[in-house]
């Protein structure tokens, strides 16, 4: 077996790993890198393998960083099937809709600009109709039901507590030669314990792993002093009568944040302010929670939906759905919590919010997971004074606060736990992706001196034959 790292290697976007398996090509993931606008077309745009020569493709969750690339790949001639979960499917039928349509206006914008210079126009990465034809090459599984991809190679998804539908993959490999191989690809690994989401069920008695490293060397806070650190945040800029704006993702964090802002509006923690979400994507993304119950945690089942209560629904909380709704909210001056999809601030409706909303100092902008380098929301994040935002320079007056609690992604402690069933002894090989070198090195030194032995951050285009 050989793996072949693309995307998603030393970076946090843009998941892409290649496996060479009994002759067969297996691509893991398809996601859009995300970062430099100078540098994400070209990146997208350009596969560094044949997409007609590849096999077969599993996935393990719907965020844009692990799928969003599919449309392209299809374009691009790959023909085979895109083995997800079910709930992983019906997200992708509407967050690949809604990439499509992004990938289009950005387009346009950029065009405008290249018109301008005297230069060419350039094409979306695809189209709504690359996304139809992508659709149905998905093959739906459940978690804990074993199918065969290719002769020799059986898979598996667990449930990977990260987000709805997100899993991790185990697959058991037979080579010509005899050779066994137990091999795991953890996705995105969630929080045991989180709200919504059922905790992670861990892959098992590997000899290869592609593990996340996101968060390797952070710690989250207890859910407890979370609960009431956002009660007494949002209590404080209320009274001075400040907006709060969230930028979150749409699928996963979004739902959390509703959850929690529930929860403690019926404990009459917050006060009875208007809570908006303002996404088209986040609305339809919580329609597919609201269709996948048996993906829900037992404490949503205990606290909402046993009383027949909608988690994602309450009187207080309002899903906008058209564009003029959404400019009444930059237009009010009452106090209020707008959340808004993206979490990296990169695109959507949030840059709006955040353009009106920045630099009056009675506001707070609510971080509530990780962002990549050179995005919008990293630099707020980081301090910077002022930020680009539509070609416009704005002052950060507002207040930031970060609270990666919300983060679906494990710390160094869980993750360290998610290894507790894979001995070192058996281990053979452990490849960190999907992190940030700041985070992912001394994850790495943890694990080597915890008796994990080959331990491998690998660059995008290393080769590695296990």
């Amino acid at each position: 077996m050989k793996i072949e790292f693309i995307g998603g290697a030393r970076t946090v976007t843009g998941s892409q790993h290649l496996l060479h398996i009994n002759g067969k090509k297996i691509l893991l993931e398809c996601g859009l890198f995300q970062g430099k606008r100078s540098e994400t077309y070209d990146k997208n745009k350009n596969f560094k393998f044949n997409p007609e020569e590849i096999d077969v493709m599993l996935l393990s969750h719907a965020h844009i960083d692990h799928s969003g690339n599919i449309p392209n790949l299809v374009r691009h001639g790959y023909k085979g099937n895109i083995y997800a979960t079910a709930a992983t499917v019906d997200l992708c039928q509407i967050m690949l809709r809604d990439s499509a349509y992004l990938q289009e206006k950005d387009i346009e914008f950029v065009n405008k600009k290249r018109k301008k210079k005297g230069e060419l126009p350039v094409e979306p990465l695809y189209e709504l109709e690359d996304v139809e034809n992508a659709m149905s090459q998905f093959i739906g599984v459940q978690y804990n039901r074993q199918i065969e991809i290719i002769p020799g190679v059986k898979a598996t998804f667990r449930d990977a507590g990260h987000i709805l539908g997100s899993a991790g993959i185990q697959l058991d490999i037979e080579e010509p030669n005899g050779r066994k191989i137990r091999f795991g690809f953890s996705g995105d690994i969630g929080r045991p314990d989180a709200p919504v989401i059922r905790n992670p069920d861990v892959l098992r008695d590997l000899d290869v792993l592609i593990m996340e490293s996101t968060y390797g060397n952070r710690f989250h806070s207890d859910v407890e002093e979370v609960e009431e650190e956002f009660a007494s945040t949002i209590r404080e800029v209320i009274d001075r009568r400040g907006k709060i704006i969230i930028p979150a993702f749409a699928v996963g964090r979004t739902q959390t944040i509703v959850y929690m802002l529930h929860k403690l509006f019926d404990q009459n923690r917050i006060p009875s302010v208007p809570i908006y979400v303002d996404s088209p994507l986040a609305s339809n993304a919580t329609n597919v929670f609201r269709a996948h119950p048996e993906c829900l945690d037992r404490e949503t089942y205990r606290i909402f939906l046993e009383e027949g209560d909608d988690p994602f629904g309450f009187e207080r909380l309002t899903y906008t759905k058209t564009v003029n709704d959404s400019k009444k909210l930059n237009s009010s001056i009452e106090p209020m919590i707008i959340i808004s999809a993206s979490g990296m601030a990169e695109g959507g409706r949030i840059l709006h919010h955040l353009r009106n909303n920045i630099e009056n100092p009675k506001n707070l902008i609510l971080f509530v997971g990780y962002a990549a380098e050179h995005t919008l929301a990293r630099k707020i994040m980081d301090g910077e004074n002022q930020v680009n935002i539509f070609g416009e320079t704005f002052k950060v007056r507002a207040a930031v606060k970060t609270m990666d609690y919300f983060s679906g992604h494990a710390d160094q402690r869980e993750m360290l736990d998610y290894l507790k069933f894979n001995l070192p002894e058996k281990l053979n090989n452990l490849f960190l992706v999907h992190g940030d070198e700041d985070q992912a090195n001394p994850f790495k030194e943890k694990l080597l001196s915890s008796g994990y032995k080959n331990v491998y951050f690998p660059k995008s285009g290393e080769i590695f034959n296990t």
